[in-house]
């Protein structure tokens, strides 16, 4: 009886009396090899991760510090917080939404439906909570690695699309490369229960050990080895070759899943023959696939400012509190002095003030709190985040559209970052569609809601994605003469060309900003006090909508182009109508249609001879 087994997206079959081939212990080996001398190469990135998390988390000065001092104050602040909170909520309030355009005429209704039903889609799969996730990675490392999967489980078996963010701590890739593409071979980690994977498979039971060369990294800087001791490490192991993407997946030596050389996977794991896996990088770096983020270029500020906020504290601590040195001779009750409910202290002999003397430290220089200060308006100005771009007024600015402006203005650094963020998300769309075109040959059911409001229940599937035969190039293309009877039929041997649809992907943003909102409708309401909407101004608002530039635009200048050419029929009807009247009224002068008291155009009544 076979078992079933889900991980990192895929749901793998392994029969129970399964016995590792020497060919494929073999090829365990060497893929173990390989993974092993990628692991070591990463090794710096991976400490570097892990010390960025702990900067995320406000926890560096274990990192700070060379060790404990119990008298320091390890004052926090949260400036480097502060600029990666903002620099998400920007990235989500231009969350991205997908429109496909057709290359090809014949394709156009299947670029309008994809555009209809791929949100929806992504809708269903929460990938709005996967691109949150991957814009966290992203600010704190610099990068994130996205993996686009088809998940068998999803949909009552039917299978659906899986968009997430890995770990970076889990995935190698050959060093020495710039893309991520061109790697040979991409590994993939996941630690699972060592219990739950020996119950699943009885016959590996008392079988799996952990190679401490495959340990991955750990966040936990004080984690439990003896917890380690009880996961596995389960590889998912990818490799591009020929066009064709093909997945080993194998824990402690036994492979559990091969597309390679498989019949149920003649093309491979996906069709596509790529990587199910893409990197979104922030600031990219050369000589590698991966690029730096948010933390590595403002924690030396950040740590500066909490060194001297610690300078400034422990001063504060310090001379707040007064002291007093005494000399032993002068026969004082210390308990008591320092009991503040004693109203009398005891003491020996005559009260001498060359006995003791007051202690205090002096306030530190002015100097020091400026530079701290200026240290903050450093941080704030290598990583763009001012006022305005934290959606911040300054003093006298009320208007919603002057405030629009005034971050439109200062938040160009933001707008290159979510572009970049952008080209990624087409990437990951442009996989996506491939998953949908390969296995969505059911139809499927969608409640699309319209921008009117209005919903419509769709069907789709990918039967107008799949390759098309395209029609004979010549006439009797295919064909070939029949000896026997001497007519034309199909050639056997013949294949036709065949054609995919391809769709080019645009990226709108999904504007969530009650400012951008806000400006826009007082946009739409400037519009129609200069007459754009003026049926009978169609070619003068055209002409100025020409030199304009703003989001819907396209819309805008369909609508004012049909009002136009609306009104033109309706005038052209009018004086078709008029017409008629007249005539009929010149037949018949008891009838009245012209409005004009039976009378024509030279003023004479309609029965009046010429």
């Amino acid at each position: 009886m076979d078992k079933e087994f889900q991980a990192m997206g895929h749901k793998v079959k392994i029969s129970q009396n399964y016995e590792p081939a020497p060919d494929e212990k073999t090829k365990v080996s060497r893929g173990v090899s390989i993974l092993k001398d990628y692991k070591a190469s990463k090794a710096d990135l991976e400490q570097k991760i892990i010390d960025n998390e702990e900067w995320y988390k406000l926890q560096h000065w274990d990192l700070m510090r060379k060790k404990k001092q119990d008298q320091d104050p390890e004052p926090v602040t949260g400036y480097l917080f502060s600029v990666l909170n903002n620099k998400h909520g920007s990235a989500m309030d231009n969350y991205p939404t997908p429109q496909f355009y057709e290359r090809e005429e014949s394709d156009a209704p299947t670029a309008k439906e994809l555009s209809e039903i791929l949100p929806v889609i992504l809708q269903r799969n929460e990938f709005k909570e996967s691109w949150s996730d991957i814009w966290w990675y992203k600010l704190k490392q610099g990068f994130c690695f996205v993996g686009t999967f088809w998940d068998t489980s999803k949909n009552e078996g039917m299978g659906d699309i899986t968009i997430k963010k890995i770990d970076a701590l889990n995935v190698y890739w050959e060093p020495g490369i710039t893309n991520l593409h061109d790697s040979r071979n991409i590994f993939i980690t996941e630690l699972k229960d060592k219990d739950l994977v020996e119950k699943e498979y009885p016959h590996l039971e008392g079988q799996l050990k952990q190679d401490p060369m495959m340990k991955p990294a750990n966040y936990q800087i004080n984690s439990d080895e003896k917890q380690m001791e009880n996961k596995v490490v389960i590889v998912d192991w990818y490799t591009v070759e020929n066009g064709r993407v093909d997945l080993c997946k194998f824990v402690d030596g036994y492979i559990l899943k091969d597309t390679a050389d498989n019949e149920e996977y003649p093309n491979g794991l996906y069709e596509h023959g790529q990587y199910p896996i893409n990197v979104d990088v922030l600031f990219p770096m050369e000589g590698t696939p991966i690029g730096f983020g948010f933390i590595d270029v403002v924690r030396s500020p950040q740590a500066y400012i909490d060194k001297l906020d610690q300078i400034i504290s422990k001063n504060a601590l310090v001379s707040g509190k007064q002291r007093t040195m005494v000399s032993e001779s002068l026969g004082v009750n210390m308990e008591q002095l320092k009991d503040l409910s004693v109203d009398f202290v005891e003491c020996a002999g005559a009260i001498d003030e060359s006995k003791y003397k007051e202690m205090q430290a002096e306030p530190l220089a002015p100097f020091i709190a400026n530079h701290r200060e200026s240290k903050i308006q450093e941080l704030k100005e290598i990583a763009g985040d001012n006022q305005f771009s934290r959606g911040e007024a300054g003093k006298g600015i009320t208007a919603a559209s002057a405030i629009q402006a005034l971050q439109e203005a200062s938040n160009k650094v933001d707008r290159d970052m979510i572009g970049g963020g952008y080209r990624s998300y087409r990437r990951i769309i442009r996989l996506a569609i491939e998953l949908v075109a390969e296995f969505y040959d059911n139809a499927r059911k969608f409640r699309i809601t319209k921008p009117n409001g209005k919903i419509e229940y769709r069907k789709f599937s990918n039967e107008k994605m799949k390759p098309q035969e395209l029609p004979p190039a010549y006439e009797g293309e295919g064909m070939i003469m029949d000896p026997e009877s001497g007519q034309m039929i199909p050639d056997p041997e013949f294949e036709p060309d065949t054609r995919k649809p391809i769709f080019d992907i645009e990226v709108r943003p999904e504007k969530s900003n009650p400012f951008s909102r806000a400006a826009m409708n007082e946009f739409s309401k400037d519009l129609y006090k200069l007459g754009f909407f003026d049926p009978q101004r169609v070619d003068q608002a055209l002409m100025a909508l020409e030199l304009m530039d703003f989001e819907g635009k396209e819309t805008i200048i369909q609508k004012i182009s049909e009002n136009g050419s609306m009104f033109e029929k309706m005038q052209q009807m009018k004086q078709t109508m008029d017409k008629m009247a007249i005539t009929i009224e010149k037949l018949d002068p008891s009838v009245n249609l012209t409005g004009r008291n039976g009378r024509d155009n030279n003023g004479r009544r309609a029965n009046q001879p010429q």
